[in-house]
């Protein structure tokens, strides 16, 4: 600036001399002043702010056009899950043992019964025998009792017998005093002899039933080394190997059954009302996100998550990708709603305004604000029931950092 104003003044006719070159001595001198270049500076920069306020709210906005047609929208509810079994278990011992085998690995499928590991038995093998014979022993002591009771039945009858004939002897008094009271001591002998033996054949029976219940007890121990699956499925997992020492609610595997995989998928509690049991459903798994799978809504969970305010709903899956695993996990969409012929506009054309929804439709070169009545939502397009017709053009800012206005000027592609 400084260099343009010197150059100028250099170049003025020779004319200007006398006066005139005073006047232009002071002229440059208020021109050389700091605050003055400051002023030319700033207005300049004024300038050029005005320039381009003025281009950039006047000039059209280039934008993208949303033709407004009919289609079949279906209206979805999202929710985030894991691929869970309905029916699983975990094998574990009712006993401490050490693991003599385990016979099925990951994998593998198991039907109902079917032996999976095995703790060492020779302890509990040892004591069923033991109580084999503790019952057999206890078998022959009734067996024998019974008999010493039938023997004293039979003295019981035998001395009352002859208890009767000594009766009779005394009164035609051809016994003596003495022989009946022989009798009478015989008969109460021979009684008390028959009660012992009877008490004798209960403590037996007792016995006997005492040895049977602890063999039992030793049998079903010695069946508790035997894990066994608790019904047809898949081995998902082993923890155990043979040689490590189980204990009661140790896990040596997982096994879940293949028949009813589902999606536990949580979902926000505001769409609770539009959900029900039997719903169609899309699955995605993640490690598949371009194939979607077929489902249903199997059922509802009853309680939400007090802090993320969410619940659950599990979604059967009709048909599995080839390679899956329990836990992975998936997106489910729920459809809550389909409508047939609804005309739509693209989701992202839509904005609010003061709680009004709405969208920017291109009239003779301008976007005109207009207010809509919605309906369905579904993933990429709205449901518009009131405010637009088919066939108008909806428009959107090509960039995404610019906002239109009612009336504003828009460049068309």
């Amino acid at each position: 600036m400084k260099e343009v104003i010197t150059e100028t003044v250099a170049n003025a006719p020779a004319a200007a001399a006398g006066p005139n070159r005073a006047a232009q001595r002071r002229w440059l001198d208020f021109l050389r002043r700091k605050s003055v270049r400051k002023f030319f500076v700033v207005a300049l920069l004024l300038a050029a702010a005005a320039v381009l306020i003025v281009r950039f709210k006047f000039a059209p906005v280039p934008v993208a056009t949303h033709p407004v047609s009919r289609q079949t929208i279906v209206a979805e509810v999202m929710g985030t899950g894991t691929l869970e079994a309905r029916t699983k278990a975990t094998i574990s011992p009712k006993i401490q043992g050490r693991l003599a085998t385990v016979v099925v690995d990951q994998n593998d499928t198991v039907t109902e019964g079917q032996l999976l590991a095995r703790l060492d038995d020779g302890e509990w093998k040892q004591q069923v025998e033991i109580a084999n014979a503790a019952l057999a022993a206890a078998q022959s002591t009734v067996a024998r009792v019974r008999t010493d009771g039938a023997r004293a039945e039979a003295v019981e009858r035998q001395a009352r017998l002859d208890h009767d004939r000594a009766v009779d002897l005394r009164k035609s008094n051809v016994a003596a005093q003495s022989e009946l009271d022989k009798a009478v001591e015989n008969i109460n002998v021979a009684q008390a002899d028959h009660r012992r033996s009877l008490a004798a054949v209960v403590e037996a029976d007792k016995q006997v039933i005492t040895a049977e219940k602890t063999l039992a007890f030793h049998q079903e121990r010695l069946a508790d080394t035997r894990l066994v699956s608790p019904f047809d499925g898949l081995v998902v997992r082993r923890l155990r190997d043979a040689g490590d020492v189980a204990v009661p609610g140790s896990a040596v595997l997982e096994v879940i059954s293949t028949n009813e995989l589902w999606i536990s998928a949580w979902v926000d509690e505001t769409a609770m009302p539009q959900l029900a049991a039997g719903q169609p459903a899309r699955v995605i798994f993640r490690s598949e996100p371009d194939k979607t799978y077929a489902g249903e809504v199997a059922r509802l969970g009853r309680q939400a998550d007090p802090e993320t305010r969410e619940f659950v709903v599990d979604v059967r899956v009709k048909q599995l990708p080839v390679n899956w695993a329990t836990g992975q996990r998936a997106e489910v969409f729920i459809q809550t709603g389909r409508e047939e012929n609804a005309l739509v506009v693209p989701a992202q054309a839509v904005q609010w305004h003061q709680g009004e929804a709405g969208v920017f439709v291109a009239e003779n070169g301008k976007a005109h604000w207009r207010v809509l009545t919605l309906g369905l939502r579904g993933r990429d397009v709205v449901e518009v029931t009131r405010g637009l017709k088919a066939g108008e053009t909806v428009v959107t800012p090509r960039d995404l950092a610019r906002t239109l206005t009612d009336r504003q000027k828009v460049a068309l592609p």
